[in-house]
């Protein structure tokens, strides 16, 4: 399959209802609808709700009944960037090619703004009107899932450990579980999300989570990589930010060509747990592989 025009595809579906879900710029309080837009409508992969859509294709559904459970895994991730570029904590001036929230909106709106995205994740996936294709069981269990993917468990959980370890010497397993929390938890979520959408299996729940923890440490391990050796120009940001906060990196105890290995070697671990699904999970293999060679 044409993996780029499969993404481009549901990356249009994403941010279609993206558009429809948010209050319109004029609304009131405007500056915040304001700051919401420039930063979730700015731009982005939307990896997260695609590896929900395709999680649920490979089971069979395919309707756009599960779009608020796919945007809010969009609506989660970017509240994360905003938080992440402030002051207090990255310092980044450019995110995805231009500015970053703060540095348009200033520092007190951009927390709100990140609050706001954060909260209405969750108001999107308890909509009522959901209930007439998704049972209340489902909505639960996807609340849930997204609860522990981006709270003390899962993303912001691993930010801390993050936080806590820069300019220190670190050991692999600890790099490994500050990425399992920080990138891999909400990965996980998305994809695990896709399997509720579907109706799996324990059986193939079971799949879909190891896969999803694969592709989230080769997620990690690419970006890792691209901080390292990409340039402004291709990841929309400063490059060479980890080495200067004095972060440990996959590169810095495999070097540039053995992180790639060992993210190639999660790839090739993550397609291997599909083979049940048969040609519906074609998506999810594809995208497991763009993950590895994307640019940015």
């Amino acid at each position: 399959m044409n993996i780029q025009a499969y993404l481009d595809q549901q990356r249009q579906r994403v941010d279609q209802f993206l558009e429809r879900s948010l209050p319109a710029p004029s609304a009131h309080p405007q500056r915040l609808y304001e700051s919401m837009r420039y930063s979730l409508l700015g731009g982005g992969k939307r990896i997260r709700p695609i590896l929900t859509i395709a999680a649920a294709q490979a089971l069979g559904y395919d309707g756009d009944a599960m779009l608020p459970f796919a945007a809010s895994l969009e609506f989660v991730h970017t509240y994360s960037l905003i938080h992440d570029d402030l002051p207090a904590m990255d310092d980044d001036d450019y995110r995805r090619g231009r500015l970053t929230n703060h540095k348009v909106f200033g520092d007190g709106m951009a927390i709100l703004a990140g609050d706001a995205l954060l909260t209405m994740a969750f108001e999107l996936c308890s909509q009522g009107d959901i209930q007439n294709v998704f049972s209340a069981r489902q909505q639960l269990d996807i609340v849930r899932e997204l609860a522990l993917g981006s709270g003390h468990q899962g993303m912001v959980g691993g930010q801390v450990m993050d936080i806590q370890a820069e300019n220190q010497k670190i050991e692999l397993a600890h790099l490994q579980q500050i990425h399992t929390y920080k990138t891999g938890r909400l990965i996980r979520a998305a994809v695990r999300i896709g399997g509720i959408i579907g109706k799996a299996t324990s059986q193939q729940m079971q799949c879909l989570t190891d896969y999803s923890e694969d592709i989230g440490l080769a997620f990690q391990i690419a970006d890792d990589v691209l901080n390292m050796v990409g340039t402004r120009e291709e990841l929309g940001k400063d490059a060479g930010t980890d080495e200067k906060r004095g972060k440990q990196t996959y590169p810095s105890f495999f070097g540039v060509d053995g992180a790639r290995k060992l993210g190639e070697e999660c790839i090739q671990r993550a397609i291997a747990r599909l083979e049940s699904f048969h040609k519906p999970a074609e998506p999810l293999r594809h995208i497991a592989t763009y993950i590895m060679a994307r640019h940015n």
